[in-house]
């Protein structure tokens, strides 16, 4: 008897700690439509993650508001089981996400659970680590200046909009005017770009139709390009809180490659919707509207994601995030709150035009109001040799056809501008999903817009271009394609070559 009340006394003894473990616990005081307040959690952080307890299992929660007597939260689980007076407990962890190389090719919610079906992302023996979904923006010093291209495989913006990598393009315009197809097109073109490391794409769906993410998906697998890339879905009939999550998780993945040196592009499909979400939990949580009933902070919501795109330096890695957000606008109105929110952020945008779109052409840019304002410093040489001229051939064109659809008679010289302008037109039209390889556009420019198509009709300048590129990659890739790839010049002996094929080309066409 007495043995065993002193074994008793000596695991008591074994089991007690100087310093007792306090845990931060405050309860519910209001709770619906996936938001909640909760007091007694004066210690929490800002994006702090919260567990509430309920019957079943305890649920996930994000500190969003810190006010003087009590704590915004969102939810992250199922919410129905929560009421006024359950308990929350601090955890003292920022939200993050899993960032591992076994995250490529899959598609995953924004708090990194996998939705394709293809069973767990990390195994045991996983070397994945967190990465937080908020994070400071790389500094002044540790940037270096954008120079590398990035090519779309798109002739209009790789000649005209060009983007490098590290850059922030916005991509803008209404509805069904192509904006996710250039984002497509981008991505599908990286396995075209040989000359340069393949860049990790990652595109971030927010409320897109579940319909268009597995489209989206099943393109990439068809075209083989899901082995470089990674999807983060929320779907419309996501919670708001998933949906304001998914652009920071997308960042916070494509940080985990940039840190590791990598190249990385990242598409937000789209930050309209990003900022509905936003709105929707801020105004839930009493945050005051502003404009438009925004909350005041939605520039700085859209600055803090995209200022973290940037080109390291090589004491950082040499890694790059090329960021391609994506903005809705209604019946084209670029001057409407988010829209210039966010161009004003960007380094340039891409807009996409509705008439232009009705009319035709494809992709439809309207280079007037479209812009780089970095991508010239990246763009290679031999195209910037060829397409220097073209931005001003095409406004001038612009100019002239506005002009004359009231002149009955023109001169030789007007007819001549406008005929250029015709042909130019077509040779830019481009179908989708056909990404064309930088070498293959500089041809084809050079060949528009030094005269040699004057005599093609404008109806068989597509067949032209095809039979043409066909024509000179089976015979000429050493002497003319395979130099372009590698210097991105071009130099006098492949010029005269290229301009001799041109020739001898036509007269078999």
């Amino acid at each position: 008897m007495a043995y065993d009340i002193i074994e008793k006394l000596k695991k008591e003894i074994g089991g007690f700690k100087e310093k007792p473990e306090f845990e931060h616990v405050g309860v519910v005081i209001e709770a619906g439509d996936g938001i909640a307040r909760v007091s007694g959690l004066n210690k929490a952080l800002s994006q702090e993650i919260l567990m509430i307890e309920t019957p079943k299992e305890d649920v996930p929660a994000l500190a969003f508001n810190l006010e003087e007597s009590s704590i915004g939260v969102v939810f992250l689980g199922a919410q129905e089981k929560i009421t006024i007076g359950s308990r929350v407990r601090s955890t003292g962890r920022v939200l993050s996400i899993k960032a591992g190389e076994e995250l490529i090719g899959r598609v995953l919610n924004p708090i990194g659970e996998p939705v394709d079906g293809k069973g767990i992302v990390f195994g045991k023996s996983s070397k994945a680590i967190d990465y937080p979904l908020e994070r400071p923006a790389p500094t002044v010093v540790m940037r270096e200046s954008v120079r590398v291209p990035l090519h779309t495989g798109i002739k209009a913006i790789d000649a005209m909009i060009p983007i490098g990598r590290g850059q922030r393009e916005l991509i803008i315009g209404d509805r069904q005017t192509g904006k996710t197809s250039i984002a497509l097109d981008a991505i599908l073109n990286q396995k075209n770009d040989t000359s340069r490391p393949l860049p990790i794409c990652i595109y971030v769906a927010v409320g897109q139709k579940n319909s268009k993410i597995a489209q989206f998906v099943k393109i990439l697998e068809e075209a083989d390009a899901l082995k470089y890339s990674i999807v983060v879905a929320t779907s419309a009939a996501d919670p708001a809180a998933l949906k304001y999550l998914a652009p920071f998780a997308g960042c916070a993945i494509g940080e985990y490659f940039m840190d590791r040196g990598r190249d990385v592009l990242i598409v937000y499909d789209d930050l309209s919707k990003h900022a509905e979400s936003y709105r929707e939990l801020s105004l839930l949580l009493r945050r005051p509207p502003g404009r438009e009933a925004f909350p005041g902070d939605i520039f700085y919501l859209h600055a803090r994601l995209l200022e973290r795109a940037a080109k390291l330096d090589a004491a950082h890695g040499s890694g790059s995030l090329t960021a391609l957000p994506i903005i809705e606008t209604q019946l084209g109105d670029v001057s409407a709150y988010i829209p210039t929110n966010v161009i004003s952020i960007t380094d340039g945008q891409i807009y996409l035009e509705s008439n232009l779109f009705n009319q035709g052409l494809r992709p439809a840019v309207n280079v007037g109001l479209s812009v780089s304002r970095v991508g010239s410093a990246a763009q290679t040489k031999a195209m910037k040799k060829v397409a220097g001229r073209l931005r001003l051939e095409l406004a001038q064109f612009r100019e002239l056809r506005a002009f004359v659809q009231f002149a009955a008679d023109l001169d030789e010289a007007t007819k001549k501008k406008i005929k250029q302008g015709e042909l130019l037109t077509e040779v830019l039209k481009q179908n989708d999903r056909s990404p064309m390889p930088f070498e293959n556009q500089t041809i084809i420019l050079y060949a528009a817009l030094n005269g040699f198509l004057n005599e093609v009709p404008l109806a068989d300048i597509k067949r032209f271009e095809e039979s043409f590129i066909d024509y000179v990659s089976k015979r000429y890739d050493e002497s003319i394609l395979k130099p372009l790839r590698e210097k991105n010049d071009m130099d006098q002996t492949v010029e005269k070559k290229l301009k001799d094929v041109i020739e001898e080309f036509k007269g078999i066409f």
